[in-house]
């Protein structure tokens, strides 16, 4: 009985043990991450500890982690793909069904409608007119037209893209978000003259929230012009986070489809259903149900951060420069082209809809 005992916990420790460095390592730089995110120059400037961790993670990637490979390889990939997993399961404490009220069925249609053009204008132009490969176009698309590098790193487990692949479209996101921030105020001064968009701050951030990449980015935008669109933004932004799930799931259906038409029958495409989407979507409903108590559901969410920031970390640490220049400019040109279409086609979908249910 001893002897068995020993055996287990040796096996626990073996198992177990391993991963500690790496994970780790992806903690004190996703640690890092958030203590910068903190700062009021971060904040303003929309950089979340999201892009923060992934940047920290390339420095030391293409640094010192060469060396610190052999340690700390297992507990970086558990942190890349596990822990993701579960970021992604608690992300849904942040989302209630009734923030899907407050912006009405015109919210959920411009949502709706943004995302879809969106990701499928990233794959005509990635794959038919700039040759991208699939999976960099469906990681560009959505990270474009959904919620910014969370999508990104959702998504990869459905697509089974490389890690350049999924830094390459982190980075988009953190190009064109940041200029979003600085952009949209100047936007909002010119539609106080045309009224394309309405003339309140809600209407204009409704217009933010459907249409800028990250979350982060859509505060620090919607903050610039005023609480109100602010409130707006991030409830529209919301909303389109929460489609993500129903993405992800349409998405791998797609992907097996196209499998079995192309002859390859294989278990993998057959077992690629993202089940943590739907625990998401359960996740949102328990927390629409109102149960919790706030200061639980703030703890659960700063864990979640926690969690995302680490896995950021790791994709950055696992990913070498050298692979981000083999991708070329395409890339960047494809997102440039998204970020035109974000501005344009979601004011003309914007004005539009909310023409339709005035």
């Amino acid at each position: 009985m001893s002897s068995l005992s020993t055996t287990n916990t040796s096996n626990f420790s073996d198992r177990y043990g391993r991963l500690l460095p790496g994970l780790l390592l992806s903690g004190v730089v996703a640690y890092g991450a958030i203590q910068l995110g903190k700062l009021e120059w971060m904040q303003s400037h929309g950089m979340s500890a999201l892009t923060l961790a992934i940047m920290l993670g390339i420095v030391l990637g293409n640094s010192v982690y060469g060396r610190l490979a052999p340690t700390c390889g297992a507990g970086v990939a558990f942190s890349k793909q596990t822990l993701l997993r579960l970021g992604i399961i608690l992300y849904g404490f942040r989302l209630t069904f009734q923030d899907i009220g407050q912006v009405g069925l015109a919210g959920i249609a411009i949502d709706a409608l943004v995302l879809a053009s969106t990701f499928g204008l990233a794959m005509f132009l990635g794959t038919k007119v700039f040759k991208l490969e699939r999976n960099s176009a469906i990681l560009i698309g959505a990270g474009s037209s959904i919620c910014g590098a969370a999508a990104v790193m959702a998504t990869e487990p459905v697509v089974k893209g490389r890690s350049e692949d999924v830094t390459v479209a982190v980075s988009t996101v953190v190009v064109f978000g940041t200029i979003a921030i600085f952009l949209y105020p100047l936007l909002y001064q010119l539609n106080q003259g045309w009224h394309l968009l309405g003339a309140t701050p809600t209407a204009f951030g409704v217009y933010i929230g459907s249409t800028v990449h990250e979350v982060a980015q859509v505060v620090a935008a919607g903050k610039s012009i005023g609480q109100e669109a602010a409130n707006a933004a991030v409830i529209a932004k919301m909303v389109r986070v929460m489609m993500l799930a129903p993405f992800l799931v349409i998405l791998s259906a797609v992907l097996a489809r196209g499998k079995s038409k192309g002859g390859n029958h294989d278990k993998a495409s057959k077992l690629a259903i993202p089940w943590f989407a739907f625990i998401f979507i359960g996740v949102v409903a328990f927390n629409s149900l109102g149960l919790l108590p706030a200061g639980t559901v703030a703890t659960i969410t700063e864990l979640d951060t926690v969690l995302l920031a680490m896995a950021m970390a790791a994709l950055g640490l696992t990913t070498h420069m050298s692979a981000i220049r083999r991708a070329g400019i395409k890339p960047l040109l494809l997102a440039g082209l998204l970020f035109c279409w974000l501005i344009a086609g979601g004011a003309a979908i914007n004005h539009v809809v909310a023409s339709l249910f005035a």
